[in-house]
């Protein structure tokens, strides 16, 4: 392919991170939207995207758009795509998701079902065939509706993004790889500087810090859908993106980044992770309690996300728990603290109001990313 249009959906209140991924890695934006991004670029692009991203939930390759406000419509808009160039006689194909947002057609599973018969009568028509074995490799189908204008993609990754391949085994509510990554991007840590996450649960902050410090791609060591789809991407683009990866990686970069849990199991498992993700050397993993949190050097990063109530058998430990934080970042000269919670009352148990906050969607889970700033190096705020 010379040139497409590939979406990158990602973590609602994320987008700016994102797009400037997308930007850094060369493309061009098509359009930003809430919880997606939209950009050109050749087949290359599809690989490097799946590879490179650390903020993306996923990249689909984008078949086609129209305006949809009855099941007619979207029958007849579905079967107008040209599902012959992407999809092979033998390919398994679905719609494995539907999203509708301010639009009539809403029922997903009715989306799924008419669209899926669309393909059909589509596939009819380009292969002079009556039915199809649906035996080869998968074609999985992603669609989002808003304010009835329907854009369809097929889901060129698999499973998500944030799969990163490192992390077996994990904390009870762990948080996932990519909205880790941006939390990080967000901040203004680099590797050379001091990072502390004294709730580090299975370390997938500190891991996936460890991993921007050494410059190692979030996905060289996983699988993709699109990697089977020779007639659209060629091998060798595969290839060349890895190879692109692995040139890239800084072995002897040194760096400061800890972790801290209560749980002696947790420490156990986060070491694990660590290690299978290539950078148990670049980090410092220890049992220790938030009361514990000292530092003797200045200008450091806390970077966390604390309990919030799914953790905690008795919600009433929250405001104690916030409380000594906030005490412990006290005594940290000239240090910021970055906290992901969906804890109400965390500035008033931290005792300071937060110098930025940002509201970013988990999921369905309205979270707030509460900024203090320190100082820099310097003696300006950062």
């Amino acid at each position: 392919m010379d040139r497409a249009e590939y979406i990158a959906p990602c973590h609602f209140g994320l987008e700016a991170v994102l797009k400037k991924e997308i930007i850094d890695l060369g493309y061009e934006i098509v359009s930003v939207e809430d919880g997606r991004i939209t950009f050109a670029g050749d087949s290359q692009a599809l690989c490097r995207a799946n590879i490179f991203l650390r903020t993306a939930e996923r990249v689909l390759l984008k078949v086609g758009s129209f305006h949809a406000e009855t099941f007619e419509d979207l029958f007849q808009g579905t079967k107008a795509l040209p599902w012959g160039e992407y999809i092979p006689k033998d390919g398994k194909f679905w719609v494995t998701k539907a999203a509708s947002v301010k639009s009539k057609l809403f029922s997903p599973s009715d989306i799924q079902s008419i669209m899926k018969k669309a393909m059909v009568e589509s596939m009819k028509m380009t292969y002079r065939e009556d039915w199809f074995p649906e035996s080869g490799d998968s074609y999985p189908v992603r669609v989002f509706l808003m304010k009835d204008e329907v854009t369809v993609g097929l889901d060129t990754t698999g499973e998500s993004l944030h799969k990163r391949g490192y992390r077996k085994l994990t904390a009870k509510a762990p948080i996932a790889e990519n909205l880790a990554a941006a939390l990080i991007k967000l901040t203004p840590w680099r590797g050379e500087r001091i990072l502390v996450d004294p709730f580090c649960g299975s370390g997938t902050i500190p891991i996936e810090a460890a991993m921007m410090a050494a410059n190692i791609a979030p996905g060289m060591n996983r699988n993709f859908t699109a990697e089977n789809w020779k007639h659209i991407v060629d091998r060798k683009c595969w290839y060349r993106a890895v190879d692109e990866a692995r040139s890239l990686i800084d072995k002897d970069i040194k760096t400061n980044i800890q972790g801290y849990d209560i749980d002696d199991e947790m420490v156990s498992i986060a070491r694990a992770n660590a290690k299978m993700a290539g950078v148990e050397h670049l980090i410092h993993f220890q049992k220790r309690d938030v009361a514990q949190l000292s530092h003797p050097k200045k200008y450091g990063f806390i970077i966390t996300n604390p309990p919030y109530g799914e953790r905690l058998e008795d919600k009433g430990n929250l405001a104690k728990l916030y409380g000594t934080l906030g005490e412990r970042y006290k005594q940290l000269d000239s240090w910021s603290m970055y906290v992901i919670t969906a804890y109400e009352q965390a500035q008033q148990a931290i005792g300071r109001k937060a110098d930025k906050n940002r509201k970013i969607y988990n999921g369905m889970m309205k979270t707030y990313f509460y900024q203090f700033m320190g100082a820099k190096p310097g003696g300006s705020r950062k």
